[in-house]
């Protein structure tokens, strides 16, 4: 029998390992998702450890936090951190993120939530972040990271859209349009400029908690903020950044969606991954009229797998025992 001293510091170890991938490693597949719950049963980590993915992204709900008490933060962090299965992904590979309501501690939370600051820093000890990192000496969850080099480089972009969010109103359960207020805040918006500008990568992910594209349902959305979303469409298209697609979570659905109009003529794409732990109860009629996959309402993940000798990035919405959702073959740009 083995030692259960041992085995006791073992899994201590684990939960305390962040694993550093150098800016130099090539990425050849990375996985994602959101939506989370820490006490509920987490049958995807198995299969997510099956496609041997080199890097973990969480886009939001990592936990659900829901409460202005750190304490109570923290606590539920150190549940995720005890799973087991959660605790081979990260002595395996490195994992970043950003968070969207749930983690941030209020649901549907904005820029008024007075304890923004210190549920930052719990989520950056979530992520491992380090504790000199320039991202904590900053106000925002957001930060970039890039791997790879030459024509195999990959960036992603992860965008804060709670710490400097202005307000929403609501009316029979339906958001409605803020024509003035800001997702990001003018510090986080002259950072992705720069990001943008100055990224050489051959394909940026660019992740937000909520999603970027849909403009028909009644939840929260950049489409919640016309402006601020046109904004962003301009500048993706202005800066010419290459192969730019978009992730985000939230939805407690999956699907894969399209934009095509006169800034990319090729198209847009965002890949929405979202319920980890849960989804909707059953397949309800929602309208997108950017969605060329299916709706997907069953647990996923997703999953970007590039091959660099076809110049091509597969996108794949997984779920248990490796069933594929949906998937979308999307071409890189011819390096600059």
């Amino acid at each position: 029998m083995k030692n259960p001293r041992l085995l006791v510091l073992g899994l201590l170890f684990l939960t305390q390992v962040t694993v550093s991938l150098g800016q130099n490693k090539k990425l050849d597949r990375f996985a994602f998702g959101s939506c989370n719950r820490q006490d509920a049963p987490q049958p995807l980590w198995k299969p997510i450890l099956a496609d041997r993915p080199d890097l973990w992204i969480w886009m939001g709900d990592n936990i659900y936090g829901d409460s202005p008490v750190m304490d109570t933060l923290r606590a539920k962090y150190a549940r995720q951190n005890a799973n087991p299965d959660y605790q081979l992904l990260k002595a395996s590979i490195p994992i970043i993120g950003v968070w969207d309501d749930h983690d941030y501690g209020i649901n549907d939370g904005d820029k008024r939530f007075a304890q923004k600051k210190e549920s930052r820093d719990l989520m950056f000890d979530f992520l491992g972040m380090p504790a000199d990192a320039l991202e904590r000496r900053r106000e925002g969850g957001y930060s970039a990271h890039t791997y790879g080099t030459g024509d195999q480089q990959v960036k992603v972009i992860l965008l804060d859209g709670r710490y400097f969010r202005d307000t929403l109103s609501r009316l029979d359960r339906q958001y409605q349009v803020n024509l003035t207020g800001q997702m990001l805040g003018d510090a986080q918006w002259k950072w992705l400029e720069n990001e943008l500008m100055t990224s050489t990568a051959r394909v940026n992910f660019i992740v937000s908690g909520v999603q970027f594209l849909p403009t028909e349902h009644a939840y929260e959305k950049w489409a919640n903020f016309p402006k601020e979303r046109e904004k962003l469409l301009d500048l993706i298209a202005r800066t010419g950044v290459q192969t730019p697609i978009l992730m985000s979570g939230d939805r407690h659905i999956a699907e894969i969606m399209k934009l095509v109009d006169s800034r990319f003529p090729k198209g847009l794409y965002e890949v929405t991954a979202s319920g980890l732990t849960h989804t909707w109860n059953g397949i309800a009629e929602e309208k997108n009229s950017f969605r060329v996959s299916n709706l997907i309402a069953k647990l996923n993940y997703g999953l970007a797998s590039f091959d660099w000798a076809k110049d091509e990035v597969l996108i794949e919405i997984k779920g248990e025992n490796g069933s594929i959702y949906a998937k979308q073959i999307i071409q890189l740009a011819k390096n600059k």
